[in-house]
């Protein structure tokens, strides 16, 4: 299982660790990531994701996993979020109609 959030993309990132003698040694950092259920109000069902908490502050800040997923580009989002958010975009598109 690849340490990549599922909404946002944000992976792992390399760096250095710094010694107090300025030895550099490589190691990575990894995003925190948490197994979540969202809530879909379009689809009226639960949708577990792993999301960093970044991505959770991104969703609660637009308004819930809907609005978010219509507003984001697919190529931030993994297959599986572009294959929820066309069938939320299809969901919206029949209840208006």
């Amino acid at each position: 299982m690849s340490r990549i959030c599922e909404l946002t993309g944000k992976g792992r990132q390399v760096g250095n660790n710094v010694s107090h003698a300025n030895n550099k040694t490589k190691r990575t950092f990894l995003p925190n990531l948490q197994n979540v259920t969202l809530l879909s109000d379009a689809l009226e069902t639960g949708v577990r994701l792993r999301v960093s908490t970044h991505g959770l502050r991104s969703v609660e800040h637009n308004g819930g996993l809907d609005n978010w997923l219509v507003k984001t580009s697919d190529d931030k989002l993994s297959l599986r979020c572009r294959r929820l958010k066309r069938d939320v975009i299809k969901k919206r598109a029949a209840v208006a109609a």
